[in-house]
């Protein structure tokens, strides 16, 4: 990984939490790692999470779950998705493939990583996986948890009122954030 992708090079409006669109991601894993897995993201500053179930925990497996998120949310994805932030997993290495756009000519995203050992420099996200255990225990094999179930996690987290935001969830503050930008 080259050094101009370390944490530390991560935009400011990201570590100060003031603009939206900066993502932390990680994998949730069940009861074996070569079976299937969720891949976790999580917004900085509305702590908004999206939860996408894949095959396995492959760096291709990432890479065409974010091809198809960008489909999906189409010209939306690069304001949403500016920039990710991952831990030094194999899974994440290919930050060429990540960072680059299957619809477009430019970039989709720009990815950072944080430093071997630091799990702290991704802590909104793993403070997410952590209420994610509470629907998938460790022991659990995930190949078998349907599509339904995932999405009811990810609707139910996102509707949790944080004490961080004086009780308001992660959607009453994409809703408060949207309503700026609107204004």
């Amino acid at each position: 990984i080259p050094p101009e992708k370390s944490i530390e090079y991560r935009p400011i409006e990201a570590n100060l939490r003031c603009e939206y669109g900066h993502w932390e991601g990680d994998f949730v894993i069940g009861k074996r790692k070569k079976s299937a897995c969720l891949l976790v993201f999580t917004e900085r500053m509305t702590r908004e999470e999206k939860i996408y179930k894949i095959s396995s925990k492959k760096a291709s497996e990432v890479v065409k779950e974010l091809d198809q998120m960008e489909n999906e949310y189409k010209d939306v994805f690069y304001s949403k998705f500016k920039t990710i932030t991952f831990d030094n997993g194999a899974e994440f290495r290919d930050y060429k493939s990540i960072e680059k756009s299957v619809i477009k000519k430019t970039n989709r995203t720009k990815v950072y990583y944080a430093h071997p050992y630091c799990s702290g420099e991704r802590g909104t996200n793993e403070n997410n996986n952590r209420l994610i255990r509470r629907f998938i225990p460790k022991s659990t094999k995930i190949d078998e948890i349907t599509e339904e179930f995932i999405k009811e996690i990810e609707k139910w987290m996102n509707n949790y009122p944080r004490k961080i935001f004086n009780y308001l969830s992660a959607n009453d503050m994409l809703k408060l954030c949207y309503e700026k930008t609107v204004i």
